[in-house]
């Protein structure tokens, strides 16, 4: 699916502004009914006003404008898929979701930090194939080698620190994870990216990472972090309720480990890079992968696609539609069901 015209989602600002229009609509009606008559007295007044349908009135108008930002923004649904053949680098990218990337060392945290990073490099490829996993304690293949940026992006955003039970950091895993991810075993243009501040219990992944060199996989490190560190923070609904400490009640302080990383990258024919600055971390991987010898694939993609504006077209001027012959008077129907103990 393709999303023609994003921009005019802000259309959707709209439905916000009329609910709250209409509760203070609602709001002077009742202060100024109430200034007039009690309450008896103005259902004697007005007995067929009905709140249900004002408040139905308002829904349809809603939907009216949610259908027409929707029409307006024209998905497109892929009709005719192809095959093509393309050249590049299959890259897996390794993220640490372990607890210690809450820090806030680097704005925001080192995890949103590191989701930034993988999402401008990604921006920045042009026919390469990327994976995502995930990593604390154990590793978790968050998505198989694919040429699907827009999915690969989204599966990115939704990662965090609570997906996984298993905590601490165990880079290791996430290096024997990786290596079963490339599916051609003479192909030479593997490239493995693991994006962390560093933090290793396992105190093996550079052996690890040696093995994985004899494979033809290429390590890269990506430090996200501050040398001096920085507290984990404990939140709840986006507040800082306390820092995590330890066993004798100190606060625990996270640094960014860059020697690990340097080191893992040494023994995997790679290279280390500080991660503080997005536009350096993307030229210095986009230098590394034009170096390297193209892979020729096939891949499958949507050739044609067919607008679908015209359903959510319909759908809007239906509801408009409905709005206009819809009353705010009770119907005979309307007084046969009592919605809302109206009648009473």
């Amino acid at each position: 699916m393709q999303l023609e015209e994003k921009i005019w989602f802000w259309v959707l600002g709209v439905i916000p502004v009329i609910f709250l229009l209409f509760l203070i609509l609602q709001l002077w009606k009742y202060k100024t009914q109430s200034k007039f008559a009690n309450k008896s007295m103005l259902k004697k007044l007005s007995p067929n006003r009905s709140i249900f349908k004002s408040v139905l009135k308002m829904l349809v108008l809603c939907l009216v404008f949610f259908c027409l930002a929707i029409a307006l923004v024209n998905p497109k649904i892929g009709t005719k898929l192809e095959t093509v053949k393309r050249e590049g680098v299959d890259i897996v990218f390794a993220v640490d979701v372990s607890k210690s990337m809450l820090a806030e060392d680097i704005a925001p945290n080192r995890l949103e930090k590191s989701k930034q990073l993988v999402t401008q490099i990604i921006n920045n490829l042009a026919s390469d194939r990327v994976g995502i996993i995930a990593y604390a304690g154990k590793a978790f293949p968050q998505l198989p080698i694919t040429t699907d940026y827009s999915s690969a992006k989204m599966f990115l955003q939704s990662m965090n620190t609570d997906m996984l039970s298993s905590q601490g950091t165990a880079i290791n895993e996430a290096i024997k994870l990786a290596r079963t991810y490339y599916d051609d075993d003479e192909q030479t243009n593997r490239v493995l990216i693991i994006i962390s501040d560093g933090e290793d219990h396992s105190n093996v992944a550079a052996n690890v990472a040696e093995e994985a060199a004899d494979e033809g996989i290429r390590i890269f490190t990506i430090g996200v972090g501050d040398i001096k560190g920085g507290p984990i923070p404990e939140k709840r609904n986006g507040i800082i309720l306390n820092y995590k400490k330890d066993n004798n009640g100190e606060t625990v302080i996270t640094r960014l480990d860059e020697e690990t990383l340097k080191n893992i990258a040494t023994e995997a024919n790679g290279a280390y890079i500080n991660g503080s600055n997005t536009n350096k971390v993307v030229e210095e991987i986009r230098d590394i992968l034009n170096k390297m010898d193209k892979k020729e694939f096939e891949a499958k993609q949507f050739a044609d696609f067919e607008s679908q504006f015209q359903w959510f077209l319909g759908a809007a001027i239906f509801f408009l539609f409905i709005d206009i012959f819809l009353l705010e008077r009770k119907t005979g129907w309307l007084k046969r069901l009592n919605l809302f103990n109206e009648n009473l």
